[in-house]
């Protein structure tokens, strides 16, 4: 159990009986499970097709410490810094062990220790360090290479291509000798030690980050440039609440293994290799989903990335437009045009989800992608995306895709997606899913609007078949049947339909959404994946019930394992871990919920209400078109800074905002340090003195 107030630290004196809940440190390129003997590398897979997964790549710094004396363990995570600390204290001495995984300088894994001694002694002091370290991999036919620069050098390369004909990607480790044991000399009150280690996919890039460690070490620079880059990341974002400190903490480590995800925002390598539900640190073979990519990514982990920082942002849409080839030949091995992004994503983009059916049927996955897209298009502006980033492809692609994929019916002039399966997983082979069908129109519509932007000629299939797709609609009960055919009280895995009104803003009347909300909760799998109940919340807060939007979120707080704040996909603690599926949706309940922020064509929208037990919700930087703003929300009034105005990607000059209420028409001018207090109520941000269309960039 924590002994410190301070939200952002996770202390506690035993680990978790169930290992899988140790805390993960990542950085967007390796990621590490504490203690564990293997790790991961962004883009390292092995395997053909369905057998493809993470490569395990084993980890020199797999060390424990022990003391030879009794000692009190504590073990802290500090999400201020991403530094994993294990301290052994007694009365006349303390050993304490670092780790992390630097958030500068992505190639480096690091592990430090202090001892210190608290009375004077002739005695010296010795720690263990036992290691369950072997430099061999299932995955990776590692060879030793001569040592460099006083470190140890395997290199090795994945046995089998995600396809035939494909890259086998070769993993350089070099790292320095961890020993033993550490003394503390009787003449010594401390001492420290660093140890480090350096992965990566050539020689080249591995000799040049281990001189780089070394640089750091002998200037000292190792660890406060590290703790530098979290800083500076958590200055661009914050996410507390007032008045619930099991809410407050849950948010913190949803934003710190979120942005864990996600690589430097100094990172210029475009080589990111997506996000998968169990993060970098997990997805081996057979485990947590083999850490393939899936919607996860685009719909359910980017939109709360997103709201503050467009760089990250722009990562997740630049790795689905290095998948497009495999998208291409996807969409063609199904007998269809354009693209066909997999239901599960390697580095290809090619399918390699072990189950035909799923890649086959779950083809929602190409509107999520698109949304994501059209969500950054909204919160940036920034074109430079869709032109030389080649996004354009993406939107068009899967616009062909649904032309080629629907059927139209003479019967009801109505085009219709057949045999599919929906987010909800316990159908397949149905037709006109609710969620595809909607987010496909969407996706079509976006393509059109993008196309004008671009001035590149739409197709009229695209118009034609997203005015004219079916949307499955009881008119006689007032709600969304989940598919054609589906009848109310048959059960439901996850959210699906009640995700029509938030994210996809399928336009409804307050009536049908709560016959929609009404219908699907009490049928939902309270065993379910955990994302969902953050959507029945932004729904009942959309309506004006927070306190049961908050009795709804809480059920997310089951699926939070102590004491590291790691999350289990299912509430008992089975499935995936650490489930930044589940992570992404409890924080867009906040960030969108609470809130009512809804990114729309040439406007923020917010609409904010709080329940009763929180009395203050505090947002800093949430950057919309440049502007970085602050705001603070409380029960009667919102209070907004804007404290830097830092232009949108792609373009070095931000737009000048204003806030306009929609109950009063007032027109407030946003100036960067000057706060702007006015009533709770909805309105939305967009630019001073719009011109008819905003879209000449």
């Amino acid at each position: 159990m924590s002994r410190n107030s301070d939200p952002y630290i996770f202390t506690t004196d035993t680990l978790p009986s169930d290992l899988r809940f140790l805390p993960p440190l990542a950085n967007g390129l390796l990621g590490w499970k504490v203690f564990s003997s293997v790790m991961h590398m962004g883009g390292v897979y092995n395997g053909e097709a369905g057998h493809c997964h993470r490569a395990d790549v084993p980890c020199p710094l797999a060390v424990k410490m022990e003391a030879e004396d009794p000692a009190q363990h504590s073990y802290t995570l500090d999400t201020h810094t991403g530094v994993f600390c294990h301290t052994l204290s007694s009365a006349t001495e303390t050993a304490t062990q670092s780790l992390y995984s630097h958030r500068f300088y992505p190639n480096i894994l690091v592990m430090e220790v202090l001892l210190e001694r608290h009375v004077t002694s002739e005695e010296a002091v010795t720690v263990n360090l036992v290691s369950s370290f072997t430099p061999q991999s299932k995955d990776i036919h590692f060879e030793s290479c001569p040592d460099y620069k006083g470190g140890r050098h395997i290199e090795g390369q994945t046995t089998t291509a995600e396809f035939p004909g494909g890259f086998c990607p070769t993993v350089h480790l070099i790292w320095t000798p961890v020993p033993s044991s550490l003394t503390l000399l009787p003449q010594q009150t401390n001492a420290r030690w660093g140890f480090f280690l350096v992965v990566a996919n050539s020689l080249e890039a591995a000799t040049s980050s281990y001189d780089e460690g070394l640089n750091l070490m002998v200037t000292g620079d190792l660890r406060p440039s590290h703790e530098e880059a979290w800083k500076e990341l958590w200055l661009q974002s914050k996410v507390e609440v007032t008045g619930s400190e099991t809410l407050c903490k849950a948010l913190i480590g949803c934003m710190f293994y979120l942005l864990s995800a996600f690589p430097s925002i100094h990172d210029t390598s475009s080589c990111f290799g997506g996000v998968s539900p169990g993060g970098l640190s997990n997805g081996g073979d057979g485990q947590d989903y083999w850490g393939h990519v899936f919607w996860d990514q685009d719909v359910w982990m980017y939109p709360g990335i997103a709201l503050f920082y467009p760089k990250l942002a722009r990562s997740v849409l630049e790795y689905r437009v290095g998948t497009i080839d495999g998208a291409k030949d996807n969409a063609q091995k199904q007998g269809y045009k354009g693209l066909k992004f997999p239901w599960e994503s390697a580095v290809s983009g090619r399918e390699v989800c072990p189950e035909d059916i799923y890649g086959q049927q779950e083809i929602h996955i190409n509107g999520d992608v698109t949304l994501a897209f059209q969500h950054y298009l909204y919160l940036t502006e920034d074109l430079s995306m869709f032109t030389e980033g080649k996004g354009s492809e993406v939107i068009y692609g899967v616009a062909d895709y649904w032309v080629s994929r629907v059927t139209f019916n003479p019967d009801d002039k109505k085009y219709h997606l057949l045999g599919v399966m929906p987010p909800d997983e316990y159908y397949y082979n149905v037709n006109n899913s609710v969620y595809t069908n909607t987010v496909a129109k969407l996706s079509l519509q976006f393509a059109v609007e993008l196309a004008d932007l671009l001035q590149h000629p739409a197709p009229n299939e695209w118009r034609e078949v997203a005015e004219g797709i079916s949307i499955p609609f009881d008119q006689e009960s007032q709600f969304h049947p989940e598919f054609d055919g589906y009848s109310k009280g048959q059960p439901v895995k996850q959210a699906d339909t009640v995700m029509l009104g938030y994210p996809l803003g399928l336009p409804m009347t307050p009536e049908v959404r709560r016959n929609d909300l009404e219908a699907y909760e009490p049928v939902t799998d309270p065993n379910g994946p955990a994302m969902t109940w953050g959507m029945f919340a932004i729904g009942w807060l959309e309506l004006g019930e927070a306190d049961k939007a908050q009795r709804l979120l809480e059920k997310c707080f089951k699926n939070i394992q102590g004491p590291f704040q790691v999350w289990s996909e299912s509430s008992d603690g089975s499935g995936a871990v650490n489930f930044l599926t589940g992570m992404g949706g409890f924080l867009q309940a906040v960030l969108f919920g609470y809130t009512g922020f809804r990114v729309q064509k040439e406007r923020l929208i917010f609409s904010p209400l709080l329940p009763d037990d929180i009395s203050e919700l505090c947002l800093r930087g949430i950057n919309y078109l440049g502007n970085q703003m602050d705001w603070l929300l409380r029960k009667d009034d919102v209070c907004i800074i804007l404290r830097q105005q830092t232009g949108r990607a792609g373009n070095a000059n931000p737009r000048q905002l204003q806030v306009v209420l929609k109950a009063s028409g007032a027109k407030i001018p946003l100036t960067a340090g000057q706060p702007v207090t006015f009533p709770r109520e909805a309105g939305y941000i967009c630019k001073m003195d719009p011109p008819s269309s905003c879209w000449p960039l």
